[in-house]
């Protein structure tokens, strides 16, 4: 059999005294946590090991002895080979450790109902019968595991298991990681302090207690309050009933900073909440949220000292309105080439004229618009840059929204253009349905059988035959507005993905991942340490830090529009009917 003892490197050289740990229930381990030094009282011993279960939650108790012989103490190791007696245990640890060796040597004394210590019994008899081979029989295994007990402390072993339900007990590593992790308690009294009770353990090398961050902890009481007061404002004003009219509640569901707005709310209600994180993933959301913003709003001020310095927001105004001239000018030109012929396509004349004037009148009405608001545009965009300070993917989200607005009049186009070429397509199949003699159940929603008379036939040969021969003209119109359509589009779709960027990119995560590796664990290797005749096998624990493209799996938050599952074929057979002009559209009902 085979003792597994995980043993913190800190105290490789601590001074004689008592092992405080755990046994692993299920596994034959022990995993050390500290080391209480000679002179004790054991009374004090028992009273401080119940005291520390009761706080940390984990079945703490005396493991054994550690033996580190130095001069002045020959007695000491029959000594506390003695306390064996008065910490009853199954099993009783002896560690020595010889000045100028790596290697321990250990002892295990299994102790029967009566408290006897029988393998120790059982090596006497043995030796006085010079039996050395049923000694080795005897005898356990043991492997001296030791690892970094800060580390592990801090680190956290992926995948995280949810607390709702465990159909497995937690594997042996596991256990051993939590063990270290909840016995916090424990790690306060070191060999410094001044008391009854002296230990060794990782803060044994030096407290890391910062009064900088003590300060900034008190500060964040105050500091919480206050944000959960202005968001208390903001929601009272978001709630007012002028709002939930439909107009406003509409566009407050189209714009993209208003969704930014409510989204960045959210985020703010979630960080100023006065309870604590639960577990380790909330923790990790709360501290990229917090992350997140900061980044946000570090970034918008540096976008908005650019923008108000130098006077680029007037040269910026100054380029805006001939630049909408420009784009007028194309799109004129682009409408009187539709309105000829066409890389040589002999379009229906009548209706090219029709469809080429209604353009060019909105054109015309655009730049009349925009010439009437070319005074205001300098002032909307100095007001505009102020959101910057709430960060940069508010500014994003403005632009997106400004883009929209600059851009109505392709949008209007193409909503015109896949109207006509959607009614068309669904005529089409419709009428070619009555020539098979079948006809779309609404009811149903399938295609049955009907008979039609004489006329119905005629008509519909009629319509088929118009539709059809003024198809090409309309198609040629629609395929025109739907790629200026795209252009558009996916113009704000880089905006919204750098603003899903980030609002949902895990930085605490990835920065915690480059720092400090340790935290954020996959798994552990060994590495051999000693493997010296006569001396138990030394192992050394190391973690294996988890990669980066599963942090950002595990930690990313989710967002209002994050990364949406949009598929090629269903969204390119849409844009081929006239209905939808983004990935994600939905295709109308069929009609006749």
């Amino acid at each position: 059999m085979v003792l597994k003892i995980f043993f913190p490197q800190c105290c490789n050289r601590a001074d004689s005294g008592l092992l405080v740990g755990r046994w692993i229930s299920g596994h034959d381990s022990a995993v050390v946590l500290a080391v209480i030094h000679y002179p004790f009282i054991p009374g004090q011993v028992k009273q401080y090991v119940q005291q520390m279960q009761a706080q940390s939650g984990v079945e703490l108790s005396v493991l054994g002895s550690w033996s580190l012989p130095k001069e002045g103490q020959e007695g000491m190791e029959s000594f506390l080979r003695d306390l064996s007696t008065i910490f009853p245990q199954q099993r009783w640890l002896q560690i020595r450790r010889q000045m100028g060796k790596t290697g321990f040597t250990c002892e295990v004394l299994n102790r029967d109902q009566n408290g006897i210590a029988a393998q120790r019994t059982v090596k006497k008899e043995e030796e006085e019968d010079g039996d050395g081979d049923a000694e080795e029989k005897e005898e356990e295994e043991v492997i001296f595991v030791h690892y970094e007990q800060r580390k592990v402390m801090l680190s956290q072993l992926h995948p995280i298991e949810s607390g709702d339900a465990k159909t497995d007990p937690p594997s042996e590593l596991r256990q051993v990681f939590q063990t270290v992790a909840l016995s916090q308690p424990l790690f306060f009294l070191d060999k410094y302090d001044d008391g009854p009770l002296k230990s060794t353990h990782w803060q044994s090398e030096g407290r890391e207690a910062s009064i900088i961050v003590e300060l900034l902890k008190q500060a964040s009481v105050p500091l919480c309050l206050l944000l959960s007061w202005l968001l208390s404002v903001w929601t009272w004003i978001c709630s007012v009933r002028i709002f939930n009219f439909y107009p406003l509640r509409f566009l407050s569901t189209k714009l993209s900073t208003c969704v930014q707005l409510s989204y960045r709310t959210e985020h703010m209600k979630t960080l100023s909440s006065p309870k604590p994180a639960a577990g380790h993933s909330q923790f990790m959301r709360k501290a990229n949220m917090l992350v997140s913003v900061l980044v946000d709003v570090a970034l918008g001020v540096l976008l908005m000292s650019w923008l108000y310095r130098d006077d680029h927001i007037t040269m910026l105004a100054n380029t805006l309105v001939p630049a909408a001239d420009h784009v007028a000018k194309e799109l004129d030109q682009l409408l009187q080439w539709l309105m000829g012929a066409p890389a040589g396509l002999k379009m229906n004349r009548a209706l090219d004229q029709v469809l080429g004037r209604f353009f060019l009148y909105h054109i015309h009405l655009w730049i009349s618009y925009i010439h009437l608001m070319s005074p205001f545009i300098e002032g909307i965009l100095w007001y505009g840059g102020l959101s910057a300070c709430l960060g940069l993917s508010f500014a994003l989200s403005l632009l997106s929204d400004m883009v929209a607005l600059f851009t109505f009049h392709i949008y209007c186009f193409y909503v015109y253009g896949a109207r006509l070429y959607c009614l068309k397509i669904y005529g089409l199949s419709s009428l070619w349905r009555l020539f098979r003699g079948k006809k779309w159940n609404v009811l149903r929603q399938r295609v049955d059988s009907c008979s039609y008379d004489l006329d119905q036939l005629f008509i519909g040969t009629l319509l088929f035959t118009i539709l059809l021969f003024l198809l090409p003209t309309t198609a040629l119109y629609y395929l025109v507005f739907t790629l200026l359509r795209l252009v558009v589009v996916l113009f704000q779709g880089v905006l919204h993905l750098s603003v899903d960027f980030i609002n949902s990119f895990p930085l605490f995560a990835v920065g915690l991942r480059i720092c400090r590796s340790y935290r954020l664990a996959e798994g552990v290797k060994f590495r051999v340490l000693c493997d010296e005749p006569g001396v138990a096998l030394h192992l050394l624990m190391e973690i294996n830090p988890l990669k980066v493209s599963t942090v950002v799996q595990t930690y990313q938050t989710p967002t209002y529009s994050c990364y949406p599952e949009t598929r090629g074929s269903p969204w390119s057979r849409s844009c081929s009917l006239g209905s939808s002009s983004t990935p994600g559209g939905t295709k109308p009902p069929k009609a006749d």
